[in-house]
């Protein structure tokens, strides 16, 4: 359990059947950090066992309570830019916003430019310093290859308000994923943890020690060797849908990290047209496409919808053998309701 302190975060970390070993190793799974990270934490004195200054050497068994307190990260300068945006919804608490595809949520390594939340202080000057300096005014994030609707909070009170939603799972998110393969059961909940993967940091997957995820899974259309789905995050884990997805063996379509060459695997008639929208689609096929909260000051609900963008919705227009220029208009964003 962590509990917060200004900006600096203490965790009491019981250790369970299965995750003896190596301290840091136990650490780095559990609070989601790097093992350079870890290991600083240890060397600042960081890290406790039983009351004791912990040592990178340690281990630990079932049973032990590991101590770490987290200090706050260091403040960055982020820079206003005039990037143009599609803000579908705006008053002086929030915003709600349709990201497109390519845009990094916030400012990170090698992506100090070109984001966001650059965009959102050109428009919303008075974003800097809500919630937190290094992330100002997000209360959750999409990957960079997927588009669609998130909410961003305009003030400290609102950003609170959110937050606490997000945590009880009062926040709903229904995304639009194309998966390989056919699912057998519909709807399918997907239960499983998901933490680092443990022979490259890069990536995520369900392992023992990963926080809890649950992920729930309904067909909308059913297309020749792939499945349009309507997903709904219960929980949201760094990369949720695309690894539950793989882990049941139904990665998402276009996605390089967990399911790249999937469509190389198969055999018969059907493998053409696999290959073909392996060939077609631009990026992972995967759209946030209706999020749905109270209004966290005046507790009226919202809902709003953002329909697949132009370069999935002409992939999808394919898959389903329709003509070309045939469909609905390629982002249809809703008021609130």
């Amino acid at each position: 359990m962590g509990r917060v302190g200004g900006e600096e975060q203490a965790y009491e970390l019981d250790v369970r059947e299965g995750e003896e070993g190596r301290l840091d190793r136990f650490v780095a799974a559990r609070l989601d950090l790097s093992r350079t990270r870890v290991q600083a934490l240890l060397a600042d004195g960081r890290v406790t066992v039983g009351g004791h200054l912990a040592k990178k050497s340690d281990s630990v068994t079932r049973g032990m309570v590991v101590e770490v307190v987290v200090p706050p990260a260091e403040p960055v300068d982020i820079a206003a830019e005039e990037i143009p945006i599609d803000v579908v919804y705006e008053d002086e608490h929030l915003a709600v916003v349709n990201k497109p595809a390519g845009m990094v949520v916030h400012p990170a390594p090698g992506h100090r430019t070109g984001t966001l939340v650059n965009a959102l202080l050109w428009r919303i000057p008075d974003l800097a310093g809500v919630g937190g300096r290094l992330r100002p005014g997000i209360v959750h994030r999409l990957d960079r290859d997927t588009s669609g609707l998130l909410v961003v909070a305009k003030s400290d009170p609102a950003h609170r308000a959110l937050a606490d939603a997000l945590k009880r799972r009062r926040i709903r998110r229904l995304y639009l994923a194309a998966a390989w393969g056919h699912l057998d059961e519909s709807p399918l909940t997907i239960e499983a943890p998901i933490g680092r993967d443990r022979r490259d940091r890069k990536r995520m997957a369900v392992v023992p020690e990963g926080r809890p995820a649950l992920t729930r899974v309904r067909v909308r259309e059913r297309w020749s060797r792939a499945d349009l789905l309507d997903v709904a995050l219960e929980t949201g884990r760094t990369h949720q849908i695309r690894v539950h997805l793989a882990h049941v063996g139904h990665p998402v379509v276009g996605d390089a990290t967990y399911g790249g060459g999937w469509e190389r695997g198969m055999g018969g008639p059907e493998r053409a047209w696999a290959q073909e929208l392996a060939r077609r689609v631009p990026r992972h096929f995967l759209h946030a496409t209706e999020l749905v909260f109270d209004h966290p000051l005046a507790g009226e609900r919202m809902r709003f919808r953002a329909e697949l963008p132009e370069d999935l919705a002409v992939v999808a227009r394919w898959a389903r053998g329709e003509p070309a220029g045939h469909g609905r208009p390629a982002a249809v964003p809703r008021n609130p309701a």
